[in-house]
């Protein structure tokens, strides 16, 4: 009989083995990673983004940093983070969503 992998494992060394290396995959592997471990292990993955030129750009790693930094009760960071990313995207509806996050935060 076989000793099941705990799922904190699981997420950070087998399943980028089977998926790549790619930023998103690195990116919904730190958001799984902080539902298993807590939010300041999924920040630290999220750290190994800040200088992917794929991601630069894009509003989802601020947005994903800022919903992170919130659980971890650092409401100011994410509402910094959810500013950022509000403004990086070009869906209103996606900017609907993250300034509505802020102004929760705000309100707080």
């Amino acid at each position: 009989m076989s000793t099941p992998v705990p799922i904190d494992d699981l997420l950070r060394n087998v399943v980028p083995q089977v998926l790549g290396p790619g930023p998103m995959v690195t990116l919904n592997r730190a958001v799984a990673v902080a539902m298993t471990a807590g939010p300041r292990a999924g920040l630290e993955l999220l750290d190994m983004l800040d200088n992917n030129k794929h991601l630069a750009r894009s509003h989802r790693l601020d947005a994903v940093r800022g919903h992170l930094l919130e659980i971890a009760g650092d409401l100011g960071a994410a509402r910094e983070h959810y500013l950022r990313a509000a403004r990086r995207t070009t869906s209103i509806p996606e900017q609907r969503y993250l300034t509505g996050r802020v102004a929760r935060l705000t309100r707080s």
